[in-house]
């Protein structure tokens, strides 16, 4: 059974930092691409950052520079570094794994940023 459990959301002031986890079991992490998402109410889901299991990276023009996505294969986890937070930046915020053409999908976490 494929579970991904985010962590670390929250609200945070405008230009503040969070960093999102999300813990993944039930998938061969390490070949596995894992990507964030988010969704903003009356918004359609979308593509925030991105890396796969070589480690190549992409990120969605809007957060470019201002996060950054990794990973840790020892741990099963990847990571979002969320700074110089803006309130457009406010969504749920899901993980995402692609592996051996499935998509799996986790809860999500809400961001909020806000002053």
């Amino acid at each position: 059974q494929v579970q991904l459990v985010e962590s670390g959301g929250g609200l945070v002031q405008p230009g503040g930092s969070l960093r999102l986890s999300c813990a993944a079991s039930g998938i061969r992490f390490s070949i596995s691409t894992m990507g964030w998402y988010r969704q903003a109410p009356g918004k359609q889901r979308e593509l925030v950052a991105r890396i796969s299991g070589g480690g190549i990276t992409n990120y969605a023009d809007s957060v470019k520079g201002r996060f950054a996505i990794s990973r840790d294969n020892a741990k099963n986890t990847v990571y979002v570094q969320m700074n110089s937070l803006k309130p457009e930046d406010t969504a749920v915020y899901y993980c995402n794994a692609a592996w051996i053409g499935n998509d799996y999908w986790g809860q999500g976490t809400q961001v909020t940023v806000s002053s």
